[in-house]
């Protein structure tokens, strides 16, 4: 018998999918970048807030990433991997530029006194729970890498797309691809079992690398120059729109007023500080400035690169700089902790 006040498992699991594609819709007749993330996002926040126990269905994350990753991944054709490897060392300090940006986190908290384990871990601009699961054996308060990662990716996903649509010019969508259904009939699943491949062996973001890299593979060494079928996009965005907001209640928003604040500036600061550098770095190659802008960025790999599909960026080059950033913060994060603890022990109280 369920208890008293206590919601139906069916309706806790298909309220949040539910208010998400309301939202995304209200979002897409309001004109806004990316409505069926954005809208989703928004919409199912509002009904956590409201005090429904609402929870994403499980896999429905892990499938939005799956449909998503595998629209990204084919857009590497051969000619686009050229381009990619032509700027690879432009792209390479980028993704070095990207992780450096977490020195702004790590000094703003420090000097407010969190200690720095917790500060180092909630400024990598990679995944809140690798992140927490590495902070967890340096003793890191593990909330607070969580909330701190959370906050980063709602001002990522809220604050990016609105930017780059509303300053940018509007540009002529390019004609659409071919949609062949048999290539992709075996191509998106071979994506799906290298995502579990992936996640078998631990490795960071399985559900959005395996799609890509096998999308991508097929684009360059078969050119195959095709697209996934009218509105699948949208139907990803919606999956994780939905599944993200459901990280987000009342009680995460009074928890830690401070520590947000904090999350909140040094989240700004590193995203002007990417704009200005990418500027910066554009003069060195012929580089698309806006795309380089785009995947220096603090975000994740999923709402950036959505983002250059929508305003028609090089989507390859985004994705090249948050892939190299993501395994560089995954590889070095952790060993470079571990140095700085080395060279300069923290004093303990």
């Amino acid at each position: 018998m369920p208890e008293p006040g206590s919601q139906p498992r069916w309706l806790k699991y298909a309220s949040a999918p539910l208010i998400g594609a309301l939202g995304g819709w209200l979002a897409s007749l309001m004109g806004w970048p990316l409505p069926w993330m954005t809208g989703s996002l928004l919409a199912v926040i509002l009904l956590r807030c409201s005090g429904c126990l609402c929870e994403p269905p499980p896999g429905s994350r892990q499938a939005g990433q799956w449909i998503v990753a595998s629209a990204i991944g084919l857009h590497f054709t051969t000619p686009v991997f050229e381009q990619v490897i032509s700027h690879l060392g432009l792209i390479m300090i980028g993704a070095c530029g990207t992780f450096l940006l977490s020195l702004i986190g790590i000094r703003i908290l420090t000097r407010a006194g969190y200690d720095r384990a917790t500060a180092y871990f909630a400024s990598m601009p990679g995944g809140a729970s690798e992140m927490a699961v590495i902070g967890a054996r340096h003793q890191a308060n593990l909330a607070n890498v969580v909330a701190a990662h959370s906050l980063r990716l709602l001002m990522v996903v809220l604050l990016i797309p609105a930017l780059f649509t509303w300053a940018l010019p509007a540009v002529d969508a390019p004609a659409p691809l071919p949609t062949d259904l048999l290539t992709l009939a075996w191509l998106v699943p071979l994506g799906g079992l290298l995502a579990v491949l992936l996640r078998r062996l631990r490795q960071p973001n399985p559900w959005m690398l395996g799609p890509l890299i096998a999308c991508a593979a097929g684009g360059v060494l078969l050119d195959i120059n095709i697209a996934l079928p009218a509105g699948t996009s949208a139907a990803g965005q919606w999956l994780i729109g939905s599944a993200l907001g459901c990280h987000f209640d009342r009680a995460f928003f009074r928890k830690a007023p401070a520590f947000l604040l904090r999350v909140w500036l040094f989240t700004l600061l590193a995203m002007l500080v990417a704009a200005a550098a990418a500027i910066l770095l554009s003069t060195l190659g012929n580089v698309d400035r806006v795309s380089l802008m785009l995947g220096m960025m603090p975000g994740g790999i999923t709402e950036l690169c959505l983002t250059a599909e929508a305003l028609h960026l090089s989507v390859a080059v985004v994705t090249a700089l948050q892939v190299l950033r993501l395994f560089l913060v995954m590889f070095l994060a952790e060993p470079l902790f571990v140095l700085w603890q080395r060279l300069k022990p923290e004093l303990q109280d």
